[in-house]
């Protein structure tokens, strides 16, 4: 097996960048990830657009699973591409002896790990973050799960839409009798955007270090959801009412929704306070009876008569083309967007006037991919390619003074892939 005294470290090259991390503000971190889906994955990749340097483990058969979803992107899944640009992949099936013992030299090497696996997977398999304050105590451990530790969820497998169920985010969603799930993944984003957040904080705080380096992280879905519900629990807890779901609109605030415009297009307008509701009626729909009206003069008084409002509004946006309607909103100071599909988001002009994509690598080809939001003075996020299965095994294990002949015997006890192709 592995020598006891490895080799001088060389870094691996990734496909689609020159070989080492690049320059960034987490130069120099290693983030070793045991991650699925979304959660752990935007995690990861957030950390890695900050410079870090990423070594996905994956097990040897078929890996994380969303690389199965669907094969849209040229044979890859939209889920994997868009979550793992920049990664390291490295099989190692954990199950096996052989296979946890590599793990360990790669976390003696490591920073951070961080891990999504089914409820209870890392203390079955040694690696929870009591395991690793004693195997390597300089780590920092992160856990994200459904529903977090110590009540009586905590057993069950969640996933985004549980969640979000769970959480309530699906009945404030949607119309009255017709709750929806929210479009985009908000408690696997969220999760795992406050995972990295929490990373971030440790690695530049002064607590970790006074306490000795290890220090674990838990961040459940759950939680996340109930944080992100926060208005609406609020709102239930001192009036006892839970709100009704308001469509493309908003049941804290009125007037604020969609209406279609003479063209067939749809505009999205809204007020946020009354001094711009005074500007709405008068600047915009150009009635100032309806800025005198004291029905209207408050918010709490216009979502008691939202359905009067969103009709007069309805009437004169139907009136005006989607230009015309938003020219004269920028003109009177109030807020205004287009309604966009997925289609038409990708050929956005504000977008391509920002110059906001990129072409990735991926083992079928160059794709686009967004920069990611944060945009810092002077750096330039490394857009790393989209890994194979495996593809960084060898060259990982070989950085760990890992020899040819002993690799070529951990696959035959399969506790890593066979050689990438």
């Amino acid at each position: 097996m592995a020598p006891t005294e490895p080799a001088k470290p060389s870094e691996p090259a990734s496909i689609g960048r020159d070989a080492g991390p690049p320059a960034g503000p987490l130069k120099g971190i290693t983030v070793v990830s045991l991650e699925q889906a979304v959660a752990a994955p935007i995690c990861t990749r957030t950390l890695g657009d900050f410079g870090a340097r990423v070594i996905k483990v994956e097990h040897p058969e078929g890996g994380d699973f969303a690389r199965s979803i669907d094969d849209v992107v040229g044979g890859l899944a939209a889920h994997f591409v868009w979550v793992n640009r920049g990664k390291e992949s490295v099989t190692l099936n954990l199950k096996e002896p052989a296979g946890m013992a590599v793990l360990h030299r790669l976390l003696d090497r490591a920073d951070v790990m961080v891990s999504n696996l089914a409820p209870g997977a890392t203390s079955q398999l040694g690696i929870a973050p009591a395991d690793l304050a004693v195997s390597h105590p300089d780590l920092i451990a992160v856990e994200i799960d459904g529903y977090g530790a110590g009540g009586p969820l905590s057993h069950k497998r969640a996933y985004d839409l549980l969640a979000q169920a769970e959480a309530g985010a699906c009945s404030i969603t949607g119309l009255p009798g017709a709750p929806a799930k929210p479009g985009p993944p908000m408690a696997d984003v969220c999760a795992g955007l406050y995972a990295a957040l929490s990373i971030l904080a440790l690695l530049c705080g002064n607590e970790r270090r006074r306490s000795g380096g290890h220090t674990a992280v838990a961040v459940s879905l759950f939680d996340t959801m109930t944080e992100l519900m926060g208005y609406s629990l609020i709102h239930a807890q001192h009036t006892g009412v839970d709100q009704q779901p308001a469509g493309m609109g908003s049941p804290a605030v009125a007037p604020y929704g969609a209406y279609r415009t003479a063209d067939g297009q749809t505009v999205v307008l809204g007020t946020t306070n009354d001094r711009e509701w005074q500007r709405f009626a008068r600047d915009l729909l150009g009635r100032p009876d309806l800025a005198d009206d004291e029905r209207f003069l408050t918010n709490s008084g216009r979502t008691k008569h939202r359905e009067f409002l969103d009709t007069q509004i309805t009437q004169w946006v139907a009136r005006h083309d989607l230009e015309q309607v938003q020219r004269s909103a920028d003109a009177a100071g109030i807020g205004n967007a287009r309604f966009n599909k997925p289609s038409e988001v990708i050929a956005h002009p504000h977008l391509t006037a920002r110059d906001r994509w990129r072409q990735i690598d991926t083992p079928h080809g160059p794709v686009p991919a967004l920069l990611p939001p944060p945009v810092i003075s002077g750096y330039d996020p490394p857009m790393g390619a989209i890994p194979a299965l495996g593809q960084h095994t060898e060259s990982v294990l070989t950085e760990l003074g890992i020899r040819k002949d002993e690799i070529t015997a951990l696959r035959a006890q399969g506790a890593v892939a066979p050689a990438h192709r």
